[in-house]
């Protein structure tokens, strides 16, 4: 009987090339967009799992009262004073990563930048592979390290770097381990293991460690399976407030949660977007779904082409069960050939897939996760696609079919009908919110932020020079690059305007301040020469100025700090006091876009302090970005040979800000043009099949004097309308949806209506072409030939 039905399949099949084209490359397409964003999704929601015992492990946050968001870090000192006290603790380790180290491996020098300064717990409560080595070796010699496979092939071109040197400034450090690399759904991608012993080893940084108020460190516990997480929390609280007067709360956010963490300020890790999964989620299941109205719309459309040999089946003895499982055998051998179409495609689209969304997806065979997301694919386009075609040629009445009644109800032609509206909705709100998308980063990007940062380049001055020697090595560096032509000017500060950071509260007075009010205020260290090289604009005062001792203790404030902090006027000459320091503002600059666009722009005190300086912008003359780039690394190598230089242009750090928008608007983008090609294959069926059924007629109205554009309007005029329909229904929802998205922008367009008329006005000219050439083959056809047609 099988075979039977298999043989009967393949013969269908292969007599309608043109439909087993269209629905085994549609079913093809949609299952590997599906599969393609599954697999990001499930890596997503999969981020620390394989850990063990992961769901009792917590990574501890610090909550300032009032503050709406919690710190990830937490006082050094406190994991051994929870390790003593704490008895719900299992284990506990410490995690420092604040830090950039320079790898000097025989002579040559490299800048770590995922280093992590860690205690001999660590390897301990998180699962690592070790292909070399062991964490014993580790923990034994503070002055060790461990490398992943990638940078030990990456330093010493070999993965077996056991016993290799790596000097750190002047100390050497042995490689005691290697490590297999972190898999991409790990929120700790480290390529570098420090114990936390070395880092503490100066007296300078273990001094400044040893104070409970610098919340320097990542600290994880493993509870006890019987303990209560609020409880230990609170327990940990109290620890921190015998220590602090006026201390924070201490929280336990789940590792299984970290990554979707929303109220921490400034994650170390990579944090992931819960609507984004939603989102692609949803996306995935349309395109699936797309895919298979095409198969139901073109099996249920040539139904009549059928129904006889399910009649003649039916009369010579066939049961409804045996035909219906004969249709779901032709959709089985349909998914079949499309599944080995869609790994192909799958393999033929993950390096693209893995560049625009920066993971390493592989298509391994023997991975049951990914046979598993291929076979949650089929079985629901199996549902989608095959059960209502199979219930409806099964259910022709012989007798109906052969005294030539219609075959179809009036409910399946108008199913039919709202399966392609269907369709078309889905493809143009994702073609509208791609639009939307676009023109809000263009909004971004071409925004005034109250400054200039076109050409501006910006280097950290090394951690390891501080004091007196970092300021006298900036003003060096200052002077000396302000000879060069190719540089305009040159500022230094304590971190780039682009993206402040630094903040504080309970750290401003005044006369007339209420007590109870606590403002928070971003802090900014720059020098007089910021205004130029940044090209702020001045609301009122001065800045500051070379060589004017006062300044040292003078501020100038942003209008939103005026506004915010209720300053009485004048504010030229107020009393102010920042940080224990009394002095005078001086000056009111004009607000500039400090944080991304997501956040409203907030109260900011600058001060003229040299020893806060860590970073120096420069800005390069037009026209001499090369030259300018070139007078910088000199400068660096003249006065610091032993590191390497890391500097960035600030419109790359603006542009990262919004690196993952971008990210979603390219996807979205491609699932859109995904979308519309399925629907217009899906349409381009259709129209064949009508015109195709049609001949007859075309023919007689041919010739009555029909004209090829009569014609071309008569086959088109139905399709357009359901894409005028669709275009309609979807117009809402893509409204609503974009206008959700734009929420989290504090900056943001206004939706205007003209771009759900270019959407539709594109969806109708792409169905227009896309019927048009059905029509037009059929109204060119020689009308005699089409009125023998049989």
């Amino acid at each position: 009987m099988i075979t039977n039905y298999l043989k009967i399949a393949w013969r269908n099949l292969w007599k309608n090339k043109t439909t087993s084209f269209i629905n085994i490359t549609g079913l093809s397409v949609g299952m590997a967009a599906a599969v393609l964003i599954m697999l990001w999704v499930q890596n997503e929601m999969s981020f620390d799992n394989y850990h063990p015992d992961a769901n009792r492990i917590y990574n501890l946050t610090a909550k300032i009262p009032d503050f709406e968001k919690a710190w990830e870090n937490t006082p050094l000192l406190l994991a051994d004073a929870a390790k003593k006290e704490v008895p719900e603790i299992e284990k506990i380790t410490k995690c420092f990563v604040n830090n950039w180290p320079v790898f000097n491996i025989n002579g040559n020098l490299f800048f770590e930048k995922k280093c992590a300064y860690v205690d001999e717990e660590w390897f301990n409560l998180f699962h690592y592979e070790f292909i070399e080595g062991n964490n014993a070796l580790f923990n034994q010699n503070p002055f060790s390290i461990i490398l992943t496979a990638s940078e030990a092939k990456k330093y010493f071109n070999t993965h077996s770097a056991l016993g290799s040197i790596i000097r750190i400034d002047s100390i050497a450090y042995q490689v005691a381990g290697v490590v297999a690399d972190a898999p991409s759904n790990s929120s700790f991608q480290f390529n570098a293991f420090i114990p936390v012993a070395a880092w503490l080893s100066n007296a300078i940084q273990r001094e400044n460690d040893m104070d409970w108020s610098n919340y320097n460190y990542l600290t994880f516990i493993k509870l006890t399976p019987e303990s209560t997480p609020s409880v230990t929390a609170a327990k940990l609280t109290n620890i921190i407030r015998k220590s602090k007067e006026e201390a924070e709360t201490i929280g336990l956010t789940p590792l299984l949660k970290m990554h979707f963490e929303t109220k921490v300020e400034y994650s170390s890790f990579l944090q992931g977007n819960m609507n984004i999964i939603y989102v692609f989620s949803i996306v995935a299941f349309l395109l699936l779904l797309i895919a298979c109205i095409n198969y139901v719309n073109l099996a249920t459309a040539k139904s009549s082409l059928r129904a006889k040999e399910v009649s003649v089946r039916k009369i010579v003895g066939a049961k409804r069960s045996h035909l219906f499982f004969q249709f779901i055998t032709e959709y089985v051998l349909v998914s079949m050939l499309s599944l080995v179409t869609t790994l192909l495609l799958i393999q033929l689209c993950l390096p693209f897939f893995n560049t625009i969304t920066e993971k390493h997806f592989v298509l391994p065979f023997d991975s049951l996760k990914m046979w598993g997301i291929i076979s949650i694919t089929l079985v629901v386009a199996l549902l989608l696609n095959s059960i209502y075609p199979s219930v409806l040629l099964s259910s022709f009445n012989p007798l109906n079919v052969f005294r030539g009644r219609t075959l179809l109800k009036f409910k399946d032609v108008y199913l039919r009908k709202g399966l392609v509206v269907l369709q078309f909705a889905v493809s143009v709100v994702l073609i509208a919110s791609t639009f939307i998308i676009y023109r809000q980063m263009q909004f971004i990007q071409g925004s005034n932020p109250g400054y200039n940062r076109s050409q501006v380049l910006d280097f950290a001055v090394p951690p390891n020079v501080r004091g007196k020697d970092r300021m006298h090595l900036i003003e060096t560096m200052k002077e000396e690059l302000l000879t060069q032509s190719s540089v305009q000017s040159v500022t230094a500060a304590n971190q780039p305007l682009v993206n402040i950071g630094s903040w504080c509260t309970e750290c401003v007075d005044w006369n007339g301040r209420n007590p109870d009010f606590k403002p928070r205020v971003a802090q900014l260290a720059t020098d007089e020469d910021c205004l130029a090289t940044m090209q702020l604009h001045m609301a009122e005062g001065r800045w500051f100025e070379k060589n004017r001792g006062i300044d040292r203790h003078s501020f100038i404030l942003n209008e939103t700090a005026v506004r915010e902090l209720k300053l009485k006027q004048p504010i030229i000459g107020h009393d102010f006091i920042f940080k224990g320091d009394t002095g005078q503002i001086i000056g009111v600059v004009k607000d500039f876009s400090y944080k991304s666009f997501r956040e409203k722009c907030g109260a900011v005190v600058i001060f003229n302090r040299n020893d806060w300086f860590t970073h120096v912008m420069v800005r390069i003359a037009p026209k001499n970005i090369a030259a300018g780039i070139a007078a910088v690394e000199n400068t660096w190598k003249k006065h610091i040979s032993n590191m390497p230089i890391e500097y960035k242009f600030l419109d790359d750090t603006f542009n990262e800000l919004y690196k993952e928008d971008r990210k979603s608007a390219s996807l979205i983008l491609i699932f859109a043009l995904i979308a519309v090609s399925l629907s217009a294959l899906g349409l381009f069926g259709l129209a064949a099949f009508t015109a195709e059924q049609r001949t007859k007629e075309i023919g007689i109205r041919k010739v009555l004097g029909a004209t090829v554009v009569n014609i071309i309007g008569l086959l088109s005029k139905d399709f357009i309308i359901l894409v005028s329909v669709a275009v309609i229904v979807a117009t809402p929802v893509a409204w609503w949806a974009m206008n959700v998205w734009l929420q989290n922008f504090a900056y943001r367009i206004n939706i205007v209506w003209w771009i759900f008329a270019g959407t539709g006005a594109l969806a109708v000219l792409i169905a227009l072409l896309t019927v048009s050439f059905q029509a037009i083959k059929a109204a060119m056809a020689n009308p005699v030939k089409s009125l023998r047609t049989e």
